[in-house]
């Protein structure tokens, strides 16, 4: 994928600590000195093309409430329903397909862990298939982020 100038300096710029306020586009296009317009088209052509996936706040999970993280082992066969129920629920979030005996990773987030205890029940009860419930003992905080820098 081929980024313009633009895409490659909002990239730079806000992959880490998007604008807090009530016009953020707006003060996007401010800071790299462009059109809100500009800003709207360039993670439209972002999203498209694959190069962006969401733009949302990454919450301490601690804080708000409890998370773990599960797998669960689905036939291949089933996979896209599997995939598409567990997607339906508010709480999943970061679903992944691996190539492994346990090949749907994802992680639910709720009030509590009596919430997430009920819910791994309800997922195991409609799709017939064990949860492996892997809550996190320690959490080891990495800022990952790509400079783009600079067209080649």
């Amino acid at each position: 994928m081929q980024l313009d100038s633009l895409s490659r300096r909002l990239i730079d710029r806000f992959q880490h600590g998007m604008p807090l306020c009530a016009e953020p586009y707006r003060a996007m296009a401010e800071a790299l000195e462009c059109s809100e317009e500009e800003i709207l088209a360039s993670l439209e052509q972002l999203e498209r093309s694959g190069g962006l996936s969401r733009i949302g706040p990454v919450f301490e999970h601690s804080r708000a409430g409890a998370s773990t993280l599960v797998a669960l082992a689905v036939p291949a066969a089933r996979v896209e329903a599997v995939a598409a129920r567990i997607n339906s629920f508010p709480e999943v979030n970061h679903n992944y397909l691996r190539e492994h005996d346990y090949n749907l990773w994802f992680v639910v987030t709720g009030p509590d862990r009596a919430h997430l205890d009920a819910l791994l029940a309800q997922i195991e009860a409609e799709t017939g298939l064990t949860p492996l419930d892997l809550p996190m003992e320690c959490a080891y905080r990495i800022d990952l982020g790509f400079p783009i820098g600079d067209a080649p």
